[in-house]
C-alpha cells in the first residue's frame, strides 16, 4: 500500500463508509442522524453515539435501536459519506464508536495517523464484487480494457487479488494485502488499472469494461452480488482480513454501553436482519 492516506483519499460524492483505507478525503459526514430513545436514556452515559456508513451500516445499526432501548439506552447514528472522519471523530471523542470499516482498514489507518482505535468486535464480511461494465464477462475482456479499481490503499490491493484470483493479472510475491498497481508483475492482456476513489467506482462502471467495488457501494448502487462476474469467497483469508468492526478507542472496549452496543449486533436478530436483507451482499461472521 504504502502511499499516504491523505495522498490516496479524494473528495467524495458517497458513501452514503468503510466501510475501509480511506474512501475520501476533505469528505463531510452528510449530517442525518437517527436515534431511539427511551425513557431514563437521557444522560452521556446512557447515549450511544455510533459513526456509520448508510448501507449496510447504519441500516443494521438502527435494526437493534429498539434492543438497546430496552435496556436504557438511546442510540443516535451518524451518516458519513467518508472512510477518514467517523475514524478521526471516533479519536477526538466525538462518537463512542464507529462501524464501517473492516479491520485491515483500521489497522492501517490507526499505522498512517497515530490513532488509538481497537476493535470491539467483528460483525460481517461484505464480498468484494467484479462487476461489468462495457464488457460482459472475463472472457471477453479484450487486450486494453479498462479495469476501475478503488484508489485507496487496502481496497486496491483487495481488488487487484481478486483480478489475480480471476487469472487476470499476477501479483509480485508477498505484495499481500499492500498491493498497488506497481506490484502487477504479469498483465498478459496489458488491462489499464483505473484508480478511482471508491464511492465513486458505480458511477464509473458504464465507462469503463469492468470495476472491482466495494460491498457497501455496490449496494447503494442497486449491484447485486449474485451478478457480479466474479466474488470473493465468505469462507477463505479475505473474511478474515476484511471483517467489519465495531471500532471504538482504545481503553473504552469494555464499558457497559460498548459491551451492550456489542450484545445487540451480535445477536440472532442481527443475523436474521442480515440474512433476509441483503441477499448475500452482507454475511454475519458471529
Amino acid at each position: 500500500m504504502k502511499l499516504s492516506i491523505a495522498k490516496k483519499l479524494g473528495v467524495v460524492a458517497v458513501a452514503g463508509a468503510l466501510a475501509a483505507f480511506g474512501l475520501a478525503g476533505c469528505s463531510s459526514s452528510n449530517g442525518s442522524s437517527s436515534a431511539s430513545s427511551s425513557s431514563g436514556a437521557t444522560t452521556a452515559d446512557t447515549t450511544i453515539t455510533v459513526g456509520a456508513s448508510a448501507t449496510p451500516h447504519a441500516q443494521i445499526l438502527n435494526a437493534v435501536a429498539d434492543q438497546l432501548a430496552e435496556e436504557g439506552y438511546t442510540l443516535s447514528v451518524v451518516e458519513y459519506n467518508d472512510y477518514v472522519l467517523p475514524n478521526t471523530a471516533l479519536e477526538s471523542g466525538e462518537l463512542d464508536a464507529n462501524y464501517f470499516q473492516h479491520i485491515t482498514y483500521m489497522n492501517d489507518f490507526n499505522a498512517e495517523n497515530g490513532t488509538h482505535l481497537v476493535n470491539a468486535a467483528g460483525i460481517h464480511f461484505e464480498p468484494f464484487g467484479l462487476y461489468a461494465g462495457k464488457t460482459a464477462s472475463i472472457d471477453a475482456l479484450a487486450d486494453g480494457a479498462t479495469i476501475a479499481v478503488p484508489n485507496d490503499t487496502t481496497n486496491e490491493a483487495r481488488a487487484l487479488m481478486l483480478l489475480e484470483q480471476e487469472g487476470l493479472i499476477k501479483l509480485k510475491d508477498n505484495a499481500g494485502l499492500a498491493a498497488t498497481v506497481v506490484d502487477i508483475a504479469e498483465n498478459p492482456k496489458n488491462l489499464k488499472i483505473q484508480e478511482v476513489e471508491a464511492a465513486q467506482l458505480p458511477r464509473v462502471l458504464g465507462d469503463v469494461d469492468m470495476a472491482a467495488i466495494n460491498g457497501n457501494y455496490a449496494l447503494e448502487a442497486g449491484l447485486n452480488v449474485s451478478e457480479a462476474v466474479a466474488t470473493e469467497s465468505d469462507a477463505g483469508e479475505a473474511a478474515k482480513a476484511y471483517v467489519n468492526v465495531v471500532a471504538v478507542k482504545e481503553g473504552t472496549e469494555n464499558s457497559e454501553k460498548i459491551q451492550a452496543l456489542v450484545k445487540a449486533l451480535q445477536s440472532d436478530t442481527v443475523k436474521q436482519y442480515i440474512e433476509n436483507t441483503y441477499n448475500g451482499a452482507v454475511v454475519a461472521l458471529f
